[in-house]
């Protein structure tokens, strides 16, 4: 849904429906003409070898992705002191500061993943985390857009600003935007 609000926002004159399947499935799909165009997550066609089916890869500008997107993370029991040394280890700090600016975003929104909900951030080169955040209606037609700057270690508090921002931007239509 999130997506689809997204692209509906861009191009109002296309229709979308859903693809099911691996990749090899949605491809033969789209040879099949059950289609005309589809998206895909070109970290996966990399890892695949299916690079020379992309045709154009989205760019940040032109759609945001869905917040903490080809994030990983791990879980652990909070009173696990060795685990916790263990996984430090393997910790990228500026990740986790992007990841956790971006779910409160999401989290102050009460977002999920059917919500037309996009957010991505960054740390600059000035040490700054800038975070973008969207609000969508489901069919694309509203649109609210939000950016702010703070250090990386204020993540949390940029990203509950930003939602907050969003959640007035929308007024009280934001209730229908839940799916």
């Amino acid at each position: 849904m999130r997506r689809q609000a997204l692209i509906l926002n861009k191009r109002p004159d296309l229709a979308v429906c859903i693809f099911r399947g691996a990749v090899d499935t949605r491809l033969r799909k789209l040879r099949e003409g059950e289609a005309d165009a589809t998206l895909l997550a070109m970290a996966g066609l990399n890892r695949l070898g299916k690079t020379s089916v992309i045709t154009h890869a989205m760019e940040t500008d032109q759609m945001l992705p869905a917040v903490a997107q080809g994030a990983i993370g791990i879980e652990r029991r909070e009173d696990d002191t060795y685990m916790k040394e263990l996984l430090e280890g393997i910790n990228h700090i500026h990740s986790q500061q992007r990841v956790v600016a971006e779910r409160s975003m999401l989290a102050e929104l009460d977002g999920s993943c059917r919500t037309p909900i996009a957010g991505y951030s960054e740390i600059l080169d000035d040490g700054n985390l800038v975070l973008w955040a969207s609000l969508l209606s489901p069919d694309g037609k509203e649109r609210f857009d939000v950016q702010g700057t703070a250090l990386p270690e204020d993540g949390v508090e940029l990203g509950n600003e930003l939602g907050h921002k969003l959640r007035e931007m929308a007024g009280t239509n934001f209730v229908a935007f839940q799916i």
